[in-house]
């Protein structure tokens, strides 16, 4: 499955604009992190080992809307730390809404009953929660018992409300396919979300688990036998489908990071959500600096077994636009 009509003809309208101006680094979605705090301390992510100062600050409105205007991006994904212990979260959102961009509020969910009363159903939100296995795994990933339930109740409560629900899944080396089918036939058939985004786990540098990240290799057995049987097909997947055949081995792709990039505290980072080379003050600089050709498998040794959606979604989402077969099977979601 792609995204909606109307959302996959604003990102066309839009891709075509940057065509015609004869741009060849844009943004398709920025990620957004307001903060670096969480309330939980998840093995896979480092954002909590920021000093204590940096944990308090929070990015004031206007500046997380700037940058935002500045790039031009038509998605915004607000991640953080857990953005909905930002006081103002709210305000972000609805000033994103205001100017049409679509937006992605991930979240571990376990605010949500609080939060909830202060957002909005709208075309252009969604929430997407943080759900990486079925209840005993996604507690262990978490670090925290008692999180898997939590967070189903509140995707329910969301939906009963009206919201547009997505999730995030991340495989580790732990997995195998049947885990992966069983999450994602859980959160399909079941829970019945909006819409699913699914990701290789990839070895984020200030991590405490540093062991269960996976292979290039790895993670194209593992998605190659999770899609069979027809699996792929009748999930409800948010990728397109260049991105899916990607993980599969099917094809291969060069990272376009600049796709994709990541917006903190500390400014534009180089060159990716998950790495850490430095940050530019604007996106501009960003883009204009950033030497973004010593990224990537076989050029960065960091590189090398990364296969994640801030990398390669937007080469796919390239591939797919630059192919008229292409682009009608990613209207088809197939």
């Amino acid at each position: 499955m792609t995204m909606p009509l109307r959302q996959s003809m604003r990102v066309g309208a839009y891709l075509l604009r940057q065509k015609l101006a004869g741009r060849d680094k844009f943004p398709l979605l920025v990620e957004l992190e307001p903060l670096f705090a969480c309330n939980l301390k998840c093995a896979g992510c480092g954002k909590i080992q920021h000093p204590h100062d940096i944990l308090k600050q929070r990015m004031p409105v206007e500046q997380a809307i700037a940058a935002i205007e500045e790039c031009g991006a038509p998605m915004v994904s607000i991640a953080g730390g857990e953005p909905l212990m930002h006081p103002q979260i709210e305000v972000i959102v609805a000033e994103l809404i205001k100017r049409k961009k679509y937006v992605f509020l991930c979240t571990n969910a376990l605010l949500i009953p609080r939060k909830l009363d202060k957002f909005k159903p709208s075309p252009y939100f969604a929430w997407v929660v943080h759900i990486d296995g079925l209840r005993e795994r996604h507690d262990i990933s978490v670090c925290k018992e008692g999180v898997f339930d939590e967070a189903v109740a509140a995707i329910e409560e969301c939906k009963r409300r009206g919201f547009k629900v997505n999730t995030n899944t991340t495989f580790f080396n732990t997995d195998t396919p049947q885990t992966v089918i069983d999450v994602l036939n859980y959160l399909n058939d079941d829970l019945k979300v909006d819409e699913m985004q699914i990701s290789p786990a990839y070895a984020y540098q200030k991590a405490p688990d540093q062991e269960h990240f996976l292979g290039v290799t790895e993670t194209r057995e593992l998605f190659r036998k999770a899609f069979g049987d027809g699996n792929r097909k009748r999930w409800r997947l948010n990728h397109s489908p260049l991105f899916l055949d990607f993980l599969e081995g099917k094809v291969d792709f060069g990272c376009t990071a600049w796709g994709i990039p990541s917006y903190s505290l500390f400014g534009w980072q180089r060159p990716c959500y998950l790495m850490s080379d430095g940050y530019a003050k604007t996106y501009a600089e960003l883009i204009e600096t950033t030497d973004w050709e010593r990224y990537g498998r076989g050029r960065d040794p960091r590189c090398a077994n990364c296969m994640a959606h801030c990398g390669y979604e937007p080469s796919a989402v390239l591939a797919t636009t630059a192919s008229l077969r292409e682009s009608i099977r990613a209207l088809r979601g197939s």
